[in-house]
């Protein structure tokens, strides 16, 4: 929720701000850097001929943004029909959700993932890391996104770069806005998926915080900075992480893994930026969801969803503005 500025004064920090974005390198703290996104072959813009967006349902008044890792992601599960239906039931319950562990060379496989969630009439597209698809990779994540609910701005798809090489799997970055209330009273937010490696644990939430700071810091004026994903850790022992002021996170003392041992997965964002948190949030039991054995779950993934709900609206409530239409283009 950027703060009020004079017309003048806003006018100058919104191009300012999307020029810098734009245009270089944004140094984070220490050695990282949160990259623009290059235009790559087949990547949507307006003169693409990209479809206009489906009808807003009726009433939206809130979304839910939800992380899960399939790992491994890969052919063999996607071969799994059982499999592929269940979770196409899971991603439709939400607008946004951030995935870790996908298997692949390049962005095939979640193009027909996405087939099969749009197949009775939903309109899922996703966003990966840049480099999928100009090189090939073995594992990378995603965000999967209802065009309904939610709109992305492409341009800040991007990952975290670490300098040193500290992260095995850098974070993605992408920034959206919520459809339904006017550009000026929508809220928007940008999201980080994250994907701890265990090895490295310490090392890697100890450079989260750094990691918070710079997308936050970004130039762009966007408070609303939400950290989800596979963190490895419970929301006790979040090491650095934990330290940044008025954090908070979506889900505490619950299992988010499948066999209900350890809560790894959450959600987390400044309590006093984002208001837009609406105090819901939980985890889909897929055992419970599905009548299933745990063989049967674990085959599903041995983690389960984690979600939060947030208001459509800029600040939680009808009316508020908090930027101009252009400070943040959608």
């Amino acid at each position: 929720m950027p703060k009020l500025l004079p017309p003048v004064l806003l006018a100058a920090a919104v191009f300012g701000g999307w020029y810098f974005w734009m245009n270089y390198d944004v140094k984070g703290i220490e050695s990282l850097s949160v990259k623009p996104r290059p235009e790559a072959p087949g990547d949507p813009s307006p003169s693409d001929g990209v479809p206009e967006p489906p009808p807003v349902p009726q009433g939206q008044k809130t979304i839910r943004l939800a992380t899960i890792n399939l790992g491994p992601f890969d052919r063999q599960k996607v071969s799994k029909p059982h499999v592929v239906d269940r979770l196409v039931q899971v991603i439709r319950r939400f607008d946004v959700v951030a995935i870790q562990d996908v298997r692949a060379r390049d962005r095939g496989i979640l193009l027909e993932f996405v087939e099969q969630i749009n197949a009775e009439g939903a309109h899922y597209d996703f966003a990966v890391p840049p480099r999928v698809g100009r090189e090939p990779v073995e594992q990378y994540s995603a965000f999967l996104f209802d065009r309904a609910t939610v709109e992305i701005d492409r341009r800040t798809v991007c990952t975290v770069h670490d300098d040193q090489g500290r992260f095995r799997r850098e974070p993605l970055v992408a920034s959206f806005l919520a459809r339904g209330p006017s550009p000026e009273e929508a809220f928007t937010f940008t999201l980080v998926n994250v994907h701890t490696d265990a090895s490295r644990l310490v090392a890697e939430l100890d450079l989260l915080d750094d990691v918070f700071r710079a997308v936050r810091d970004d130039g762009r004026g966007e408070d609303d900075v939400i950290l989800l994903g596979d963190l490895g850790v419970d929301n006790r022992h979040l090491g650095a992480l934990g330290q940044v002021p008025n954090i908070t996170w979506a889900v505490a003392d619950v299992p988010s893994t499948t066999r209900g041992t350890r809560l790894v997965d959450n959600l987390l964002f400044d309590r006093r930026a984002t208001t837009e948190f609406t105090g819901r949030s939980g985890v889909v039991d897929l055992i419970r969801e599905f009548e299933l054995s745990m063989r049967q779950a674990v085959e599903i993934s041995d983690h389960l969803p984690i979600w939060g709900e947030f208001s459509v609206y800029e600040g939680g409530q009808v009316g508020h503005v908090a930027h101009s239409p252009e400070e943040k283009p959608l």
